[in-house]
Formats: C-alpha cells, structure tokens, sequence
C-alpha cells in the first residue's frame, strides 16, 4: 500500500471509527437503562417469593439476577472504554501499533463484541481493529493469549459459568435486607451446602461388585486347562465363594468378630475348599476305575463269546471235514 492509500485510508478509518464509537456509547447507556428496571423488577418478585416461603423458586431466579448484574456492570467498563478511545483516536490513527496506554481498552472491546449481541456496534469496531492491526492482533484478545491485556473484570463478567451457592446466598440476602424481609437463610444455606448425589456412582459399585465376584473364575480358568472336569469344579467353587461373599450372616459375622477370628474363618474356608476339591477328585478317579473294571469285564466276555462260538464251529463242521479227506480224489 503506498504512502497516499496509507493517508486517505488513515482519515477514513479515524472517521468511521468515532462513528462506531459514538453508536455503541449511546446504546449501552439505552441499555443499561433498561437493565436497570428490569433488575428492580426481578428482585422484587425475589423478594415476594422469599416473603411468601417459595424458596425454591427464589433460588432458581437469583442466579437470572446475578448474570443480568454482571453483564450490566461489563457494558458500564465497556462504555469507559469507548469514551477513552474516542478521545484517542487521532492517536490510533498516526500509530502504526497499538499504543500501550489503549491496548486494554481494544483488546477489551475486541473480546467482548462477540459477547454482547445487544451492541452490534462493537463488532464494527472489532472490524476496524482487524484492518487496522492484523488477524493475529485479535485472536490473541479473543482466545485470551498471554501477550493480551484484556480486563480481569471484563472476563469475569461475561463468563458463561454458574453463579456459586455463596453468591446466591448474599445475594438473596442482600435483596431480603433491601425489602426489610425477616428471612430465616438456614434452609437455603442446607440446600446449597448439600452435596447432591450422583447416580452414576451406584451403577460403578455394582460393575466393581461384579467384577469382583468374577475374578475367581477368570483365575481359575487361567490356571487350570479347558477340560471337562475342571469346568464342573471351578463352577462349583464359584458358586460356593459367590454365596459367602453375598450371604448377609458372613458380613455380620466379619464386623462384628475380631481379627484373629476373621484370618480363622478365612483359613478353615480355604481347607474346606481344598478338602471339598479333593473329595471330588477321589469320587470321579473312583468312577474311572469303575468304568475301566467294567470294560475289561465287557471284554472278557466278548472273548468267551468268541471261543464258545469257534468251539460249536468245530463240533458242526468236523464230520463233514472228516468225510471230504478220506473220500478218493477224482
């Protein structure tokens, strides 16, 4: 851009700016105006709830009183601002950069266009500031950057996060005192003291109890090989440590029984446990001899069978043979 676009670009720039400047002052001051009623308006009705036991409902409109009071005292810092720009717009104008003494102001105008939608001028003024200092010099006010100077107050007002419980507490007291209100705060301050409980964590106590009561049988089929016999075993164990853990006479017996006696129970469990198994191991190794006995007896009289029936073969078929070899050949 050459030196003459610079200046004639320079005096139009100074000029919508103070425009821009004078719109926006005028409308925040129409706008807190109207604020303002609206505020009395709202803590009146407060204080007709708190005056007639609805607290509730009193609880859930303060937070409404608190934001339209926070917004309001940002346009009052915002409205400071543009009257300090205004003044020193010759100044913006014969810089290049963004004075030091002005950079909170923009960089506070320029963070907050966007956040208040009841002054449109603010995002013209934003504009202005973007063709005059570059796209880099607004993101780092709008995304809040460490090289910004955006106003502490500014941020803190237009945040979007919900009032605490001892903001909303003063602040319910404040408006019972404006309106001379004999209010007893000790049911409110219960209620925001109240830790609320989550749902979500019953449903993580009983995956965790689940997985607890599963994590035998995971054990035991790691350690032990896919057979048949060993799933009748590891499911009978599991059936037996699902119901001790679940039985309501262990639990009260292991609160109300000393340590000694809680690591005797546990150890005449674990030889019970071991005594059951090893019982179930003799009664099916019994079983398999009893079959293996039967089936050499099977097969006993399979070949006794066999002998009989090649014994009636040579009593029938002995003559006939007989008569063949002593017959003459030809």
């Amino acid at each position: 851009m050459s030196l003459l676009n610079q200046l004639f670009n320079r005096g139009i720039l100074g000029a919508k700016c103070k425009t821009c400047l004078n719109l926006a002052i005028s409308r925040i001051k129409l706008l807190q105006n109207k604020r303002s009623l609206h505020l009395k308006q709202m803590r009146k009705e407060i204080a007709q709830f708190l005056q007639t036991g609805q607290e509730a409902i009193a609880r859930i409109r303060v937070e409404h009183v608190i934001r339209e009071q926070n917004i309001w005292a940002a346009y009052e810092i915002l409205e400071l601002f543009c009257e300090f720009v205004l003044a020193r717009v010759p100044v913006l104008e014969t810089q290049r950069e963004c004075p030091t003494e002005l950079r909170e102001a923009v960089a506070s105008i320029i963070f907050a266009a966007p956040r208040c939608s009841d002054v449109p001028d603010l995002l013209q003024i934003k504009n202005l500031f973007a063709a005059k200092y570059g796209k880099e010099f607004i993101l780092a006010a709008s995304e809040l950057r460490p090289d910004t100077s955006v106003n502490r107050a500014i941020i803190e007002k237009l945040s979007v996060s919900t009032p605490t419980g001892e903001a909303k507490l003063k602040q319910l007291k404040e408006i019972a005192q404006e309106y001379n209100l004999e209010w007893d705060s000790s049911y409110t301050e219960a209620e925001f003291s109240k830790k609320h409980e989550d749902l979500l964590d019953g449903s993580k106590q009983v995956c965790s109890g689940g997985a607890i009561s599963q994590a035998p049988s995971k054990q035991s089929s790691l350690q032990c090989p896919p057979t048949s016999e060993t799933n009748v075993i590891s499911s009978r164990t599991n059936q037996q440590e699902i119901q001790a853990l679940h039985s309501p006479n262990m639990a009260s017996k292991k609160s109300s029984s000393s340590p000694d006696e809680v690591e005797h129970s546990i150890k005449s469990y674990n030889a019970g446990q071991v005594s059951d198994s090893k019982k179930e191991t003799r009664s099916q190794s019994s079983d398999i001899l009893e079959r293996a006995q039967a089936a050499i007896a099977s097969a006993d009289r399979a070949s006794a069978a066999a002998r009989a029936a090649a014994e009636l073969a040579n009593i029938t078929f002995g003559p006939w043979k007989l008569e063949e070899e002593q017959s003459p050949k030809g």
